[in-house]
């Protein structure tokens, strides 16, 4: 089952790199970028969507690394708090087991 799961993906991967390259190959024509305060040189349109995407990754990571953070908090606070209570635990059961006649 792990095989067929790894040829799909791999099957996936394929695919979307072919249409990667046919969307390349297919949007030569070199048009400059407005961003109404800044105009960017003329690149190809593959490259400005293939720098969009890079762009937009890098601030939905940025974005979602204050919530992995506060996660990531919680998840080690909530360790350490079932830490304890494993530890009050097994004294209780000795303390039990050493009151029993």
């Amino acid at each position: 089952m792990r095989w067929l799961k790894g040829l799909i993906l791999a099957v996936i991967l394929l695919v979307v790199l072919l249409v990667g390259i046919l969307f390349a190959v297919n949007n030569q024509q070199a048009l400059p970028l407005n961003l109404i305060w800044l105009e960017l040189p003329a690149a190809s349109l593959s490259v400005w969507l293939l720098a969009s995407l890079a762009v937009g990754v890098l601030l939905g990571m940025l974005a979602m690394s204050g919530v992995y953070l506060r996660l990531r908090t919680l998840l080690t606070r909530a360790q350490r708090h079932n830490q304890q209570q494993r530890k009050e635990l097994d004294r209780l059961r000795v303390q039990e087991l050493k009151e029993l006649p």
